[in-house]
């Protein structure tokens, strides 16, 4: 889709007395000057006219986005959503854990919906099941220094200040545990822009044979690994759900046999139960 003068963007309006026509590609309207009355300048006026004739309709891949009916077939080749080819490191369901049907029942009802007398019998067969299980949770709230300047920014907002605090305390508590160290494989899953890997690329400075997979199932846009050019450290993205990905066939695991760190500060789905903070050695 070259251009559209319906299509949404980020700038709400056309500069006083500019073409009232949304370049796409350039995501900015003509800046060419209309006749009086005009909305469209002589370059566009035709073109504004047809495709405002023409119908949208949402793409059957994903309905979260549109697309022109009469471009639909064009579309279907190249969308994002479209079905790709598998890589090696896609097993279905390897993480997904054992499926008994005789375990799932027929139906789900939410906690709210159940009467007192079902709700004390759920209590008690929790407690029962949870018998001799070490449950005590305790907070290991850290810091760690690679994050000073960062979270002294006075520039930061409430947002960044919590999201800082949380990746500070990650890798605080990775170095309290002995992992924060050279020659390694960092595996951040739901890995999203990639921030927690990328601090933990600051920690390690000019540490040797550093390498860091991001696993995340969705595109994700303003990645920070894209910032990263040390020789020492290699960066490589994932296109994948945690449920389907055998570490076992990934082709730089299999290559350099790296002790593996798994990392992650937001997970959900899934296959998250066992992820976050271990070591695994071939």
């Amino acid at each position: 889709m070259a251009a559209s003068a319906s299509t949404p963007h980020t700038t709400d309006f056309p500069a006083e007395g500019r073409c009232s026509y949304y370049v796409e590609k350039k995501k900015r309207f003509c800046r060419m000057v209309v006749a009086a009355g005009k909305r469209f300048c002589g370059e566009h006026a035709g073109a504004a006219e047809e495709e405002n004739a023409r119908k949208r309709i949402l793409c059957p891949l994903d309905p979260k986005h549109t697309v022109y009916e009469d471009q639909l077939a064009k579309h279907l080749k190249k969308c994002n959503s479209r079905e790709k080819p598998k890589p090696d490191f896609f097993i279905q369901d390897i993480n997904a854990g054992l499926k008994d049907e005789t375990e799932i029942p027929e139906q789900l009802v939410p906690i709210s919906s159940l009467s007192e007398e079902q709700l004390e019998n759920l209590i008690k067969k929790l407690r029962k099941a949870s018998e001799g299980l070490n449950s005590t949770l305790k907070d290991q709230i850290m810091s760690h220094p690679a994050l000073h300047d960062a979270l002294n920014d006075p520039k930061n907002g409430d947002s960044a200040t919590k999201h800082l605090k949380q990746q500070a305390s990650i890798l605080g508590n990775i170095e309290k545990l002995k992992l924060l160290g050279p020659r390694r494989c960092f595996v951040e899953f739901g890995a999203g822009k990639g921030k927690l890997s990328h601090w933990v690329d600051i920690a390690l400075k000019d540490a040797e044979k550093v390498h860091f997979i991001l696993v995340e199932k969705v595109t994700t846009r303003f990645k920070a690994n894209g910032k990263h050019r040390k020789k020492n450290s290699v960066f490589e993205r994932l296109q994948i759900d945690i449920q389907h990905l055998c570490l076992n066939k990934i082709p730089l695991l299999s290559k350099e046999k790296l002790p593996v760190v798994g990392i992650g500060k937001h997970l959900c789905g899934v296959a998250t139960g066992s992820l976050l903070l271990k070591k695994r050695r071939k």
